[in-house]
């Protein structure tokens, strides 16, 4: 659940079957992990109020830089693709910032 939080900070509002397949900066069309294992960590981090649920397109802006190819194609659709995203709230921001933090000074320790 860290990395979901972590990875919606970095990256913007995503999906659970693009973070099954991206989760902080991977890449690749399989999964790395089960979407419905994402899906249900967004669920219980919704329930306890660190993630808000959208609805159908959210803007009309690409909000991850992890797939520049989605920027041409939402240039060309006009519009981002439908689906369920998760965006974090006023809380899930303060916890993700921290958690961020952490990860950061891990990854720079290697």
């Amino acid at each position: 659940m860290k990395k979901i939080l972590i990875h919606i900070y970095k990256y913007g509002p995503d999906n659970p079957w693009y973070m099954a397949r991206r989760l902080l900066g991977e890449s690749g069309w399989a999964p790395k992990y089960k979407e419905e294992e994402i899906e249900e960590a967004c669920k219980k981090l919704e329930e306890m109020g660190y993630l808000i649920r959208f609805n159908g397109a959210l803007k009309k802006s690409v909000t991850s830089s992890v797939k520049p190819w989605l920027k041409v194609k939402a240039k060309e659709l006009d519009h981002k693709p439908k689906g369920i995203y998760y965006d974090l709230s006023k809380e899930g921001k303060k916890l993700a910032s921290q958690l961020y933090k952490e990860y950061k000074k891990r990854s720079e320790g290697k």
